[in-house]
């Protein structure tokens, strides 16, 4: 790096130290696109005490210095996009500890006033551990609706995939809203069409049937609940509860980090599931995997899908071993690199390949690409 990068360097780590009063001295052009959000972040937060400060030494705030206002819980779900894990952590420390934006999240009120949204729920499954009693009923209430808006979106994608698809060569007499076949009914009821009116007449309503699966299937779900696997712990919530509402499906829900916590118990109810789990902490890949092997009764007819960045915290040779013993006894195995909307995953890929060349099959998808997938590997 040459004398003049070193100055360059050093001039924005010195501009994101100091913030924006340091913008005149050191030049705004020391810091990239990037970097600018990084000193907003910043800035709204730690420019608080030097504003403080100014006001309490009897100056006053500059035209013109302010950046546009972010919301307390938006500015937290950027900030924890922008900054790694261990600085992120830092920061939300300071911001609930020293600059009061604890009075934000111990309102009830507040809290219940704000549009429900994953970002919101994301942030809040964060911090419940630092909010008080009365505020933990008003989180649960943000959670539970997040929650049903996702169920409803996914329902009907794992209800089509695993509980059988329209039938539209065979006609049904279950005459369900669900089941309704359009184009069926207007071909069949033409001939009753009222021009002077303009309106098709309906005297035979037609439906489709459904194909019935039988699925003897147990499904193990393994989610990881490390820091890094917030929106995938979300989503695999969702997914159990959903999984568990269907027949002939019988659902076992297992987290972990180092250590391994069954909650098949409550597998029906996500909310309950996502108030339980402790995000955070190491992760023992193999540790979980030696639990799940003990839960599998019908190898043939099991799938253990594992949802992990696939990042072992320890050392791998358990983990692999514990694969090839599951894929040798003939089990279904699903390795889910992410499980949200966007499928954006940050993995191992090392790792991955090590696991995919003992036999697991390994993606990063959607929920509702994860239902296709289920259901071809059921079929």
């Amino acid at each position: 790096m040459s004398r003049d990068d070193n100055r360059g360097d050093a001039a924005r780590r010195w501009r994101l130290v100091l913030g924006r009063y340091a913008g005149d001295t050191l030049g705004q052009d020391a810091l990239d696109a990037r970097d600018r959000e990084l000193d907003l972040s910043l800035d709204y937060l730690y420019g608080r005490e030097y504003d403080g400060k100014v006001r309490r030494g009897g100056g006053g705030r500059g035209a013109g210095l302010d950046p546009s206002q972010v919301r307390a819980l938006d500015w937290l779900e950027r900030s924890r996009k922008l900054f790694p894990r261990e600085v992120f952590e830092r920061v939300q420390a300071h911001a609930l500890d020293r600059y009061g934006i604890r009075e934000l999240l111990d309102d009830p009120a507040t809290l219940r006033a704000l549009e429900p949204n994953q970002a919101l729920a994301r942030t809040l499954l964060q911090m419940r551990g630092r909010m008080n009693a009365a505020t933990l009923d008003a989180v649960r209430d943000v959670i539970r609706k997040v929650v049903e808006d996702i169920t409803r979106r996914l329902r009907g994608d794992f209800v089509d995939a695993l509980h059988g698809r329209r039938n539209r060569f065979r006609r049904s007499v279950l005459k369900s809203s669900q089941n309704f076949d359009w184009r069926a009914t207007i071909r069949a009821n033409l001939k009753h069409y009222d021009p002077q009116r303009q309106r098709l007449l309906i005297e035979q309503p037609h439906f489709n049937a459904r194909v019935r699966r039988q699925l003897p299937w147990d499904v193990i779900l393994c989610v990881d609940q490390s820091g890094s696997m917030l929106d995938s712990v979300m989503y695999s919530a969702i997914v159990a509860g959903i999984l568990s509402s269907l027949p002939a499906v019988r659902v076992r829900l297992v987290v972990f980090d180092t250590n391994v916590v069954d909650l098949t118990h409550m597998a029906h109810d996500p909310v309950q599931v996502l108030l339980t789990v402790q995000l955070g902490g190491g992760t023992d890949i193999g540790r979980a995997l030696a639990y799940c092997e003990r839960l599998v009764q019908s190898p043939q007819r099991t799938v253990l899908a594992l949802v992990s960045d696939f990042m072992e915290g320890a050392a791998p040779g358990p983990l692999l071993a514990s694969v090839r013993r599951l894929a040798e006894a003939r089990v279904k195995l699903l390795g889910l690199a992410a499980l949200d909307q966007d499928a954006l995953p940050v993995y191992d890929q090392a790792m991955a390949q090590r696991l995919a060349d003992l036999g697991m099959q390994v993606a990063a998808l959607t929920p509702t690409h994860f239902a296709q997938w289920l259901a071809e590997t059921m079929a």
